[in-house]
């Protein structure tokens, strides 16, 4: 719990704590949770938070494309009506030419009267050339009838699914909003004493975990990155210090799988943009083969996602109120491991150092995170 939200909490709490302090002692204080208990409810909120922010993410780029089709479909939609002009502008005139040319007496008839046959035989070949000029405008005009209502029609659809994934986008934008809503309240709650003592179990629980899984021999082999690898490494550590913020794919803030998915776009290879389509469509590792620059994946549902790094460490941007930084692999409940460049197995950096930790406390820390 640390950063702008802990300090802020912590002086809320203490000056709640002065605040109730006249309140009558005949008050019944509820008991008081413990540590455990705590923890386990703050976790619980912000893997909530995580799992919305992803399903916002999801959404947002669901209406990314959504939006290229709507374009692409008002602009065909307007070629299309401007040809259907043209067409209609061509039908007009070999109306009119057909109009003003017309007579009672039939082509078998002038040419019976005609003093040169051979010219009036001429006549009639330019006269039906004229005829399937006149019939091939016509169909021309049919055909583009045709796909101007059937763009209508997609160019209506694709602004209904718009429509509707806007509308999806927004209750996932407050369901957002309502947990870490929740988180606010929970930390406000806590005196400075409880604070401490919460960071401090998290802490402890976090160092545990990962001597059992260094334990494990799950890394017992140092591997280097791939040269892409290696370059989505350079681009996350160059972001150390810099605040998650949930939705954000930087520059200036991120969220998880944020990024992951830029530190990867920038190395020449773009993967998917949520922690859990990069589960679902790259390719699964196991850990005993993890290098760096794969990702790791944690909780059961894939709802967050760290760049590893060597030496049992990740590059992660955490949560709400915190700021990119270098992690423990174990920080988080492991699911499995994906490598989004599998494509170049074989290739390797010539040489590789990982950061070391402490690195992220080094940084220059920009604006405080915002929620918005």
């Amino acid at each position: 719990m640390s950063g702008r939200v802990l300090r802020l909490v912590c002086t809320a709490a203490v000056a709640a704590h002065v605040a109730l302090a006249p309140v009558s002692a005949a008050a019944v204080p509820e008991p008081e949770r413990s540590v455990a208990e705590l923890l386990t409810d703050l976790q619980r909120l912000y893997r909530e938070a995580e799992q919305a922010t992803e399903s916002y993410n999801a959404t947002e780029e669901k209406l990314k494309r959504q939006r290229a089709e709507t374009d692409r479909l008002d602009r065909e939609l307007a070629d299309a009506r401007l040809s259907l002009y043209d067409s209609r502008g061509a039908a007009g005139r070999l109306a009119r030419q057909q109009y003003q040319g017309t007579s009672d007496i039939s082509p078998y008839v002038h040419l019976l009267l005609a003093r040169d046959p051979q010219h009036a035989l001429d006549q009639g070949h330019m006269i039906g050339q004229l005829a399937r000029e006149r019939a091939q405008t016509v169909g021309r005009l049919a055909g583009t009838e045709r796909r101007a209502d059937e763009l209508a029609r997609k160019a209506r659809r694709a602004l209904d699914g718009q429509l509707t994934l806007t509308e999806r986008r927004k209750k996932e934008r407050d369901q957002v909003r309502a947990r870490l809503d929740e988180v606010e309240k929970l930390l406000a709650s806590l005196t400075t004493d409880q604070l401490t003592a919460l960071a401090d179990f998290e802490r402890n629980g976090i160092a545990q975990a990962q001597r059992t899984f260094m334990a494990s021999g799950a890394l017992s082999t140092a591997r280097t990155p791939s040269p892409a690898g290696e370059s989505a490494i350079r681009y996350a550590v160059q972001q150390l210090g810099k605040p998650y913020e949930w939705g954000a794919e930087g520059p200036t803030s991120y969220d998880c799988s944020g990024l992951t998915s830029q530190a990867w776009g920038r190395a020449g290879i773009p993967i998917p943009r949520t922690s859990q389509e990069q589960w679902a469509q790259l390719p699964r590792i196991p850990l005993e083969e993890l290098r760096p620059g794969d990702l790791v994946v944690y909780f059961p549902d894939a709802t967050h996602v760290a760049m590893y790094v060597g030496d049992g460490t990740v590059v992660q941007a955490p949560r709400p109120g915190e700021n990119i930084k270098l992690s423990p692999i174990a920080s988080n409940p492991v699911l499995g491991a994906v490598r989004p460049d599998q494509q170049t197995e074989g290739r390797e950096a010539e040489t590789y150092a990982a950061p070391p930790r402490g690195r992220d406390q080094q940084q220059n820390n920009p604006q405080p995170p915002t929620n918005s």
